[in-house]
């Protein structure tokens, strides 16, 4: 015999949401590791590629993109460990890890055929990595994330305005202020 489900009251309904959005805003604000990685990687790569295009070494700064191969992996096996302490996954959760997967598949040939952009990547990975992290403040309600998209969204913009070594400055600075700052926000809200 099937056992009716009875319909929640507004009340029960909000807080049932309230209590995904906590559980939510735990798994993802335990996931600052994310940020600080990438925020640091990123960072050195693009001052690492400043610096390299000011010097006799300049044709090999490209070389400075393979520190994200072992960020990559890194990614992968703290995810895969994260996922089997995790409690609870929440829709919400699937929801971020599709969208940040996503992200990775759409900048990915970016990275791959940077050299026909004469590797001026910047202005074309900031846009997409600024929606995703504009979503994850709005999926967390954690508004340094949501300040940390727009930072990416602006310094998007300003690629294009600068000269192409100087794009490499202005993503290391979006980095720090995009990524950084709300990442070790994040942390200190897990302590």
């Amino acid at each position: 015999m099937k056992q009716e489900e009875k319909p929640l009251s507004p009340e029960q309904s909000l807080e049932l949401i309230s209590s995904i959005i906590r559980q939510t805003q735990g798994n993802v604000s335990s996931s600052s590791f994310y940020f600080l990685l990438w925020g640091w990687v990123i960072t050195l790569c693009n001052v690492g590629m400043y610096i390299l295009l000011k010097t006799e070494y300049a044709d090999y700064a490209p070389m400075v993109w393979l520190l994200c191969i072992p960020a990559w992996i890194t990614t992968m096996i703290y995810g895969n460990r994260q996922d089997k302490q995790r409690k609870v996954t929440t829709h919400l959760d699937k929801i971020s890890m599709w969208l940040w997967i996503g992200i990775g598949i759409t900048i990915l040939p970016t990275w791959i055929f940077g050299e026909k952009l004469n590797w001026n990547i910047n202005a074309v990975v900031l846009m997409p990595v600024g929606l995703a992290t504009f979503l994850s403040g709005i999926i967390i309600k954690y508004k340094p994330l949501l300040a940390g998209g727009i930072v990416f969204w602006i310094a998007g913009f300003v690629c294009y305005l600068v000269a192409p070594n100087d794009q490499y400055l202005v993503g290391a600075i979006a980095m720090v202020l995009g990524y950084l700052v709300p990442g070790y926000g994040l942390r200190k809200l897990n302590m």
